[in-house]
């Protein structure tokens, strides 16, 4: 995207938020929105630190993901503030000066030590403070997170700007660039390692820029939801792939899954059956649809596959009913996303706070909101064979719902996931994933 077409999505996107910002410090009695960056914390015991991750509510305002110790402020009327801490150091590399199409939009002020933020925060009883203490600060500033600020700008998040959109496409871009990688390492015959270092290659990013630990499972490992060992040699026979994995751009993550067999097997037949359906859940993602509904009709959906294949010997909806389905697809459907992967609010009945439920035996879905033009969900079903879960329908007296000649069958397979990204519009919903897969082809 060219630097001016870039420009004026920001511009508007900056408007959004302060209008977001102005109308949670009225609600809550604030004069002044105040958000630290966050900062760096080390380890137990040791001189090492955490991985530094960058408050949500500070990169919503700007492009900045890497500048631990900043802080945001904001007075409505007033153009907003960034005071930008780049220290002198040449034990670490320090935060390049700020540049590009937002900087016009912030009055910048440098500083170069952390305790010198001191000097450019006006200590007021009516600061709204979202984040983390920050602890060169000591008490000074400390945050008071008031719930009804949080809970109005967390809700409002859930509908993408244009620019936000445009943000989550160049991220796809990385990511998708990167499961081509990944597959073709796959192909190969490379170790979880080598695809994932394939993947990070491709994607341009290292394990600490990637927005979650990529899921790279080889055979029975993909039926562990967040499997991480990434085992270094190739497992015999090499059966499957279930690769999540995602990928950063400006402060934006996607979240991508693919899932290939090794041959044109009854596997690779189940996998083609999945992606159907997942296509069919990804065109209900429309305005005023129930989210919990279209977890639901996916659960009928992979019943109906599982049955396709001998899997289960009752019906897709006894399946459902008596809970056979949630054995084989123990997860949700999937969840928001944006500035963080499982982004917020995704319970919240309104921008007031309220929690909408999840549908009775579905513990696990992380979205309850009904869906609205602006929302960018995932669509992520799967079919799994989890021994622990298989022992369970047996504890429940529901083994002839099985036929577990089959379950073996494919029980070294591990799994299937396939996930997008998809933006709900106002005509049809946009699969960010699909789309860019084929621009890139």
């Amino acid at each position: 995207m060219s630097e001016p077409s870039l420009a004026g999505l920001y511009a508007d996107h900056l408007e959004t938020v302060k209008r977001h910002a102005d109308a949670a410090l009225q609600r809550g009695g604030f004069d002044q929105l105040v958000v630290p960056s966050g900062t760096s914390h080390y380890q137990v015991f040791d001189d090492r630190d955490y991985p530094y991750a960058v408050n949500p509510q500070f990169k919503y305002w700007l492009p900045v993901t890497r500048a631990p110790g900043s802080w945001l402020v904001y007075t409505p009327g007033q153009k907003p503030k960034l005071i930008f801490l780049q220290p002198r150091d040449y034990w670490h590399v320090v935060p390049q000066a700020p540049s590009g199409y937002w900087v016009d939009h912030f009055d910048i002020v440098t500083i170069r030590t952390a305790d010198e933020a001191k000097q450019h925060l006006s200590a007021t009883a009516r600061q709204a403070i979202l984040g983390e203490a920050q602890s060169a600060l000591g008490n000074a500033f400390a945050p008071n997170n008031p719930a009804e600020v949080i809970q109005y700008l967390e809700y409002h998040r859930g509908y993408k700007t244009p620019y936000e959109i445009a943000m989550m496409c160049e991220a796809t871009r990385r990511g998708v660039r990167g499961h081509r990688a990944a597959k073709r390492a796959f192909d190969a015959g490379a170790s979880e390692f080598g695809i994932h270092l394939s993947y990070c290659q491709a994607a341009g990013q290292d394990s600490l820029e990637l927005p979650y630990q990529n899921i790279v499972a080889l055979n029975e490992h993909g039926a562990i939801l967040h499997y991480s060992d990434l085992q270094r040699l190739p497992p015999k026979p090499y059966r499957s792939l279930l690769i999540d994995a995602g990928a950063s751009h400006a402060g934006y993550a996607c979240d991508i899954t693919r899932t290939y067999s090794a041959q044109h097997d009854d596997f690779a037949a189940m996998i083609e059956r999945v992606d159907a359906a997942q296509q069919a859940m990804c065109a209900q993602v429309r305005p005023g649809v129930d989210y919990r509904q279209i977890h639901l009709d996916a659960h009928l959906a992979l019943s109906g596959v599982l049955k396709e294949f001998g899997v289960i010997t009752v019906s897709p909806e006894a399946a459902v009913a008596t809970g056979v389905s949630s054995a084989f697809f123990p997860h949700g459907i999937g969840h928001g996303i944006g500035l963080q992967v499982h982004d917020v609010a995704g319970f919240a009945e309104s921008d007031h706070g309220g929690t909408l439920p999840k549908p009775d035996g579905h513990p696990y879905l992380r979205l309850t909101r009904p869906l609205a033009a602006g929302m960018v969900v995932t669509i992520e079903p799967g079919i799994y064979f989890i021994d622990m879960l298989l022992d369970e329908l047996k504890a429940k007296g529901l083994e002839n719902s099985v036929d577990w000649s089959a379950v073996e069958r494919f029980k070294p397979y591990g799994g299937i996931r396939i996930e997008d990204d998809v933006a709900c519009t106002n005509d049809d919903p946009i699969n960010l994933t699909r789309e860019i897969w084929k621009e890139i082809a």
